[in-house]
C-alpha cells in the first residue's frame, strides 16, 4: 500500500489552493495563438522548413506530455522526434527550476538560479519543439529519498499543479523518465516518476481538486502513461537481481513500485516500445538526438557547454504502465492503437456523430493536398487548401456548438479543432511569408542604410512608470497586399496588460496598400501604477520549499506575459491570419552585436543590500553597511535613503541624500551602531524616496550572455546576526574566485579583506605575501590556469602558506595536493542539513584556534552539510569531522587537513559558503578558523 501521508485526498478545498476560482475562465493555451517572445526563430522553424514541420503538426492530433523534475532532466531526443519528427504536439511539465543546482557558469544561486535554468530550458525547448509547464515546487538541494521530497513538498501541493497541467494540455499519452523507485537515483527523480503515473487517473476524476473544474478546466484522462527504462543498472539474476541507488551508492533486492496499478514488481519491467532518437531526419539536416544535445547544452549553468553526439543508432527502451486500449506487448509507437489521424478526432465524442466524421475527413482532405503539393521553392501554391481547410475547420466548431453532443464532448472536439485553426494560422502565415517586428524605436520614421536596407535602432532595454516610449510595427510578406486582392492588411495594434489602461496613439493615417511592407508606429506612456515584470511566484526564503504564487492565473507557465505585445492580422479571401511578437528592444553587446530583448517595466529606483544577511562579531561597537541604488529611468533620480533599524540602533548619516544620474548607480555606506548585541538576529530595511514613490526592493537582471535575462526581486533588507567570532590579526588572504561565491564579501564582515587574484598573479605573483590562499567552489572548472598553477600552489604551502580548497567538481580529481587522494566518480553528499557532525579532532589547530569548533557550530545550516566529500585520501592527512544521511555510510572526508612542509593543505567539502549567505555564525567560526591556521597561537 501506499504511505497514507501520500495517499490521494480528493478533497473539495485544498489549504494549499483554497484560491477561489478565477475571475476569468481559463483557457489552454495550445488553442491560442501567442505572440512570441523571441525576435528570430531557430533556423530549422524558418520558411520552407519550418513549414513543412507546421504541415506534419496539422496532419494529426497525436499528443504527449513527459513530466521530470528538473530542467536538463528531459528525454530530449524522444521529445524532438515526437514533435519534429511524428508532427505530435509535445509539452514538458518540470517540477522544479532547478533552484538548487550548481552554476557553471556566474555567481547567482537559488531563486535567481531558479529564473537562469528557466530561461535555459525554453531555449532547450525551442530545439526539440515543446510546450513547457512548471509545477510551484523548489528544487532545495539534492535528496536522497522519494519520502523526504514528500515531507518537503507535500504530496498534494505537486499532484495539484501537475493534475492542473494535465487538464490544460490534455495530452493522449503521458510519458516520463522516471519511475517513481530509488532506480531514479534522486528523491525530486522520483517523486516526479510517481506523479506521472498518479496523475494518469486523478486528471480525469473530477472530484480531484474540483476548484479547477469551477476555474474552467476540464477532466482529461490520458489514453496511455510510459516511462523510460532504469537510468541506472540492474545487476544479477533471476530472484538475486539488485537495483542500484546512485543517491547512496548502495545496491537492494529489485524491488519496484507501479503506482498506476497500485502493486510491487520483482522482476525488470518488459519494454514495449524503443524510441529510434538516433534516426536521421532530412529536414533537421541531423539526427534527433542531436538536435535535442544541441539544446541541452544551452542549460550552461550545469554543464558549461555539453559534447555534440555523432551521427548514428540511438534508441531508447520505454515501459507501458497503463492503456485505456487494447495493446501489444511490442509497440513501435506510443501511439500504436490510438486513431491519430485528423478522423480520429471523432473518437471524442459519443451518439451521432456522422456529421463530425465527414467534416474531419474533409479537412484532412485539404492538408493532405496541401501535402502533396507542397513545393518549399514556392509555399505560396498551397495557400488555396489551407485556406479551405481554416474555414471547413470553422464550420465544424460551429456544427459542433449546434450539436445535439453533450457539454463534454462539445468541449472535447472543440479544444482539438481550436489548435487545428491555430495550426493552419501559422501554416498560412509561413506560406504567404507574413511577419511582424514589433520594435521600441527612438524615431518614427524607418532606419533604411543604403547598404543594409531597413534595420531596428538601438534603444534602451527597459521601461519604468511614466515614462513615454514609441514603439514600430515593422510588418512584412512574401507578396503584395491590396484592400480589393486576396491578401490585404487588416488591422495591426498593441496588446498591453490588463486593467492598467496604458495610453497608446497611434502615429500616422492608413498604410498604403502598394508594397508588402509596411511601418505602424505609435506612442506609449507607461502608467505611474504599472506593475513591475516579474515573476508570478516568489518565496520569504530558501528555506520554504515551494513558491507562493502571487497570481494564479499565470500557475504552470514560465513566466507572466511581457508588457507590451505587437500584432498584425492579414485577411486572405474571408480568412483572418494573426502574427504577434513580443515587443523587443534593441542593444549592443561587443561580439553578438545587435541583441535583441523583450521590452519589461521595471521599477524607476532599486534599493539593494547586497547579500542580504551577514554577522556583527559581539564586541564590535559599529559595522558598515552600504546600500546600492540604482536608477532605471531614463531621466535623473533624486531623493532620499534611511534606514530602519531595530530599536535603540542608530546609523550615520540618519538620513543620505541621493542624485543618480541615468545609468550611474551609486552606492552610500552607513555605520551602523548596535546596542546590546546578542547572539541573534536584527532586522534593517533600506527605504529610498523619490519623488511621490518610496523603493525598498532590489531588481537585479540575472543570466549570463546567450540566454534570455530575466528579473529577480528581493526585498532591501539586511538580516544581521551576532556572532562570537575571532579571527587572527593582521591576516592577509588570497582568494581565487571559481564559478562565483559570496566568500570574499562574507570574510570582509569579520574583519578580512581578501585579494582576487588574477590568473597572472596564480602563475608569476608573489604567493608569499598571503597567508592563506582560499580556493573558491569549483575552481578547477573554471579556471584552467590551476591545472599548470598546482606546482607554484603546493610550494607555497611547503614554505608555510595555507591552502583551502573549497569543494570541487571531478575536474579535481588528479591529485593536485602534496599527497594522493580519491574524489570519486559519484562523490558523496551529505544533504541532510540537520545531520550529526562528530568532531573527530578537537585539538587540531584548526577546530580549536582562534574559535572553539564544537557541534553546536553545525546548527542552524541550510540546504545540505556539503558534497563532494573524500571517497579516500593518504595517511598525511587528517580528517577532522565525520557525518552522515541516514542510511550513508560515516563520511570523514569533507574536512581534511595536511601539514606540508613548513605550511598546510585543507580540502572541505561542507558547504560553508551556502552557510554564509545565510549568516549562520558556525559557519564564519569556521572559516575564521581555516583562514588563520597559517597564524597559530604563539
Amino acid at each position: 500500500m501506499q504511505p497514507a501521508g501520500r495517499r490521494l485526498k480528493l478533497i473539495a478545498t485544498l489549504a494549499l489552493a483554497a484560491t477561489t476560482a478565477a475571475q476569468t475562465q481559463t483557457v489552454p493555451w495550445a488553442t491560442q495563438i501567442a505572440a512570441t517572445p523571441d525576435a528570430q526563430t531557430l533556423p530549422e522553424d524558418r520558411g520552407a522548413d519550418g513549414l513543412w514541420q507546421t504541415l506534419r503538426k496539422l496532419h494529426t492530433w497525436a499528443s504527449l506530455m513527459m513530466i521530470v523534475a528538473h530542467p536538463d532532466d528531459e528525454d530530449g531526443g524522444m521529445l524532438t522526434l515526437e514533435s519534429r519528427g511524428a508532427g505530435a504536439r509535445v509539452a514538458m511539465l518540470t517540477l522544479t527550476r532547478g533552484e538548487g543546482g550548481q552554476n557553471a557558469m556566474s555567481g547567482e544561486e537559488y531563486d535567481e538560479l531558479g529564473l537562469i535554468r528557466t530561461n535555459e530550458l525554453l531555449r532547450a525547448d525551442e530545439f526539440s519543439g515543446t510546450e513547457q509547464y512548471w509545477s510551484r515546487v523548489t528544487d532545495y538541494g539534492f535528496s536522497k529519498t522519494i519520502d523526504e521530497a514528500f515531507d518537503k513538498w507535500g504530496h498534494d501541493r505537486v499532484l495539484y499543479d501537475v493534475v492542473r497541467a494535465v487538464r490544460l494540455n490534455r495530452p493522449l499519452v503521458i510519458t516520463s523518465v522516471f519511475t517513481g523507485n530509488v532506480t531514479d537515483g534522486h528523491g525530486h527523480h522520483q517523486v516526479s516518476g510517481e506523479m506521472a503515473q498518479e496523475v494518469f487517473k486523478a486528471a480525469g476524476d473530477p472530484n480531484v481538486f474540483p476548484d479547477q473544474i469551477a476555474e474552467g478546466l476540464r477532466p482529461w484522462s490520458p489514453m496511455k502513461m510510459y516511462a523510460r527504462f532504469f537510468s541506472f543498472a540492474i545487476n544479477g539474476e533471476g530472484p538475486h537481481k539488485t537495483m542500484f541507488d546512485y543517491a547512496t551508492g548502495k545496491s537492494s533486492p529489485l524491488h519496484l513500485r507501479d503506482y498506476v496499478n497500485q502493486r510491487w514488481m520483482d522482476d525488470v519491467p518488459a519494454t514495449n516500445v524503443v524510441i529510434p532518437e538516433g534516426a536521421f531526419d532530412p529536414v533537421l539536416g541531423r539526427s534527433y538526438v542531436q538536435m535535442s544535445r544541441e539544446g541541452w547544452s544551452e542549460q550552461k549553468s550545469q554543464n558549461g557547454g555539453g559534447n555534440p553526439p555523432l551521427p548514428g543508432p540511438f534508441d531508447v527502451d520505454y515501459h507501458r504502465y497503463a492503456s485505456r486500449i487494447e495493446t501489444k506487448d511490442q509497440e513501435t509507437s506510443f501511439f500504436d492503437g490510438i486513431d491519430v489521424s485528423l478522423p480520429g478526432i471523432a473518437t471524442l465524442a459519443h451518439g451521432d456523430t456522422q456529421f463530425l466524421k465527414d467534416g474531419l475527413r474533409e479537412i484532412d482532405r485539404y492538408v493532405t493536398k496541401a501535402l502533396y503539393a507542397y513545393i518549399p521553392s514556392d509555399p505560396s501554391k498551397i495557400v488555396p487548401d489551407l485556406h479551405d481547410g481554416y474555414l471547413k475547420t470553422q464550420q465544424l466548431i460551429d456544427a459542433v456548438n449546434a450539436s445535439s453532443l453533450s457539454v463534454d464532448d462539445k468541449a472535447n472536439v472543440n479544444h482539438e479543432l481550436n489548435i487545428k485553426l491555430a495550426q493552419f494560422n501559422t501554416a498560412l502565415a509561413e506560406s504567404l511569408g507574413l511577419q511582424v517586428n514589433a520594435l521600441v524605436t527612438p524615431n518614427l520614421q524607418a532606419d533604411r542604410n543604403p547598404f543594409g536596407g531597413s534595420s531596428a535602432a538601438f534603444t534602451f532595454l527597459h521601461a519604468t512608470p511614466g515614462m513615454n516610449f514609441n514603439v514600430r510595427l515593422h510588418v512584412t510578406s512574401a507578396g503584395q497586399w491590396s484592400p480589393g486582392g486576396k491578401l490585404r492588411l487588416a488591422k495591426t495594434w498593441l496588446v498591453t496588460p490588463e486593467g492598467e489602461n496604458w495610453p497608446v496613439q497611434r502615429v500616422g493615417g492608413p498604410v498604403a496598400a502598394s508594397a508588402p511592407e509596411a511601418d505602424v508606429y505609435f506612442k506609449l506612456e507607461v502608467p505611474s501604477k504599472a506593475a513591475p515584470t516579474r515573476p508570478y511566484f516568489s518565496r520569504p526564503t530558501i528555506e520554504q520549499p515551494y513558491y507562493d504564487i502571487n497570481d494564479k492565473r499565470w500557475l504552470n507557465r514560465s513566466f507572466a506575459p511581457y508588457p507590451v505585445e505587437g500584432w498584425a492580422e492579414f485577411n486572405y479571401d474571408g480568412v483572418p491570419i494573426r502574427i504577434g511578437q513580443v515587443v523587443q528592444t534593441v542593444h549592443w553587446e561587443h561580439g553578438p552585436g545587435g541583441v535583441y530583448q523583450p521590452l519589461v517595466v521595471l521599477p524607476q529606483v532599486s534599493v539593494n543590500i547586497g547579500a542580504g544577511a551577514g554577522v556583527v562579531p559581539l564586541d564590535a561597537k559599529s559595522f558598515p553597511l552600504t546600500v546600492a541604488l540604482s536608477n532605471e529611468q531614463q531621466t535623473a533620480a533624486d531623493g532620499e535613503l534611511h534606514l530602519e533599524l531595530p530599536e535603540g540602533w542608530t546609523a550615520e548619516p540618519a538620513t543620505a541624500k541621493f542624485h543618480l544620474p541615468i545609468n550611474d548607480p551609486a552606492a552610500i555606506t552607513f555605520t551602523v551602531h548596535p546596542t546590546a548585541l546578542g547572539k541573534e538576529a536584527y532586522n534593517i530595511k533600506a527605504i529610498a524616496r523619490s519623488g511621490n514613490f518610496e523603493f525598498s526592493e532590489a531588481v537585479q537582471q540575472v543570466g549570463y550572455p546567450g540566454v534570455r535575462p530575466y528579473y529577480y526581486y528581493h526585498p532591501a533588507t539586511y538580516r544581521a546576526r551576532g556572532v562570537d567570532v575571532k579571527i587572527a590579526p593582521g591576516l592577509k588572504v588570497g582568494y581565487i574566485m571559481g564559478t562565483g561565491d559570496d566568500v570574499p564579501q562574507a570574510l570582509e564582515q569579520i574583519g578580512v579583506v581578501p585579494h582576487l587574484l588574477t590568473d597572472d598573479e596564480i602563475l608569476h605573483g608573489d604567493l608569499a605575501q598571503y597567508d592563506s590562499i582560499v580556493l573558491g567552489i569549483r575552481t578547477y572548472a573554471a579556471r584552467r590556469v590551476l591545472a599548470a598553477a598546482t606546482q607554484r600552489l603546493l610550494d607555497y604551502a611547503k614554505n608555510g602558506g595555507t591552502v583551502i580548497v573549497q569543494y570541487n567538481s571531478g575536474e579535481y580529481d588528479r591529485n593536485f595536493g602534496p599527497y594522493p587522494y580519491t574524489l570519486g566518480r559519484s562523490p558523496e553528499k551529505v544533504v541532510d542539513e540537520k545531520s550529526k557532525v562528530t568532531i573527530l579532532d578537537p585539538n587540531n589547530p584548526v577546530m580549536s584556534w582562534p574559535n572553539k569548533i564544537t557541534e553546536a557550530d553545525f546548527d542552524g545550516w541550510v540546504e545540505e552539510r556539503g558534497h563532494s566529500f573524500m571517497q579516500s585520501w593518504d595517511p598525511h592527512y587528517t580528517p577532522l569531522t565525520e557525518t552522515n544521511d541516514p542510511d550513508q555510510d560515516p563520511q570523514k572526508g569533507g574536512l581534511l587537513y595536511a601539514r606540508y612542509g613548513k605550511g598546510a593543505y585543507i580540502y572541505v567539502a561542507y558547504a560553508l559558503y551556502r552557510q554564509m549567505t545565510e549568516a549562520v555564525p558556525g559557519a564564519y567560526r569556521i572559516f575564521a578558523n581555516l583562514v588563520s591556521a597559517g597564524r597559530p597561537p604563539r
